[in-house]
C-alpha cells in the first residue's frame, strides 16, 4: 500500500473503529449490498485484501467454503480475528499489498474501499495481481466511495474505471449512488453471463 502505514495506524491508534462501521447505517447498508453483489451462491476460494475489523468479511463467509482476509494494520487484524474466532473456514491474517499477495487462486476477490490507497505502479501492480489470480469466470467485486479525500491518490471513479479498462475482465453489473461505486467483474474468457442467463432465464 502506497499509503505510510503509520496513516492508518494512527487511525486505529485514536478510535478502533476509525469508520464508524458498527455505528453507521450508511456502512451497515453498503456492506449489505456489497456482500450481495457477488454473482453465485457459493464461491470455493475468496479474498478480501484490506479487511479492517471483519464486519464486510463476517457477511461474506457464509457464501465461502475458505475466506481469506488481511489487512496491512496490526490492530485492525486483531478485531477482525476476534470476529471470526468462530467461523474456522476464515483466515484472517496481515499482509502489505502488493507486495504480500497470497500465492493460488480465488473465484471471489473482494476490493472494498482499497484502491484508491495506492499510486500509479502499486495500483497497477494490485490489479495485476487480482486479474491474474482471479479464476476463470470467478468474480472480482470492487466498492469504493466517490467524494474527494485528501489521502487518497485517486478517486473512486478512477478505480472503476481502470478495472473496467483491463483485459480479462467484463463488467457484470454496476450500481452508481452519489456517495460510491459497487461494480461486479468476472474473469474472461469463459463469456460474462449474467444470473439470468445462467440459471436459462434469458
Amino acid at each position: 500500500m502506497t499509503t505510510p502505514l503509520s496513516y492508518f495506524e494512527a487511525l486505529y491508534t485514536a478510535n478502533p473503529d476509525p469508520w464508524s462501521f458498527e455505528t453507521r447505517w450508511y456502512d451497515t447498508r453498503k456492506h449489505a449490498l456489497t456482500a450481495a453483489a457477488p454473482t453465485r451462491p457459493h464461491y470455493r476460494s475468496a479474498f478480501e485484501p484490506g479487511c479492517s475489523t471483519g464486519r464486510l468479511t463476517a457477511l461474506l463467509a457464509p457464501r465461502c467454503d475458505h475466506l481469506l482476509a488481511v489487512d496491512a494494520v496490526p490492530a485492525a487484524v486483531e478485531a477482525a480475528t476476534a470476529r471470526l474466532a468462530a467461523t474456522p473456514h476464515v483466515t484472517v491474517g496481515q499482509a502489505h499489498l502488493p507486495a504480500d499477495w497470497p500465492a493460488g487462486s480465488f473465484d471471489l476477490i473482494v476490493l472494498s474501499e482499497l484502491a484508491y490507497y495506492f499510486d500509479d505502479a502499486d495500483l497497477t501492480t494490485l490489479l495485476d495481481h487480482a486479474t491474474d489470480s482471479l479464476e476463470p469466470g470467478g468474480d472480482l467485486v470492487a466498492v469504493h466511495w466517490r467524494w474527494p479525500v485528501a489521502e487518497h491518490f485517486r478517486s473512486g471513479d478512477e478505480v472503476h474505471a481502470a478495472l473496467a479498462a483491463r483485459p480479462g475482465l467484463a463488467r457484470l453489473s454496476r450500481h452508481e449512488e452519489d456517495d460510491f461505486l459497487l461494480e461486479v467483474f468476472t474473469r474472461v474468457p469463459p463469456a460474462a453471463r449474467s444470473v439470468a442467463q445462467r440459471e436459462n432465464l434469458a
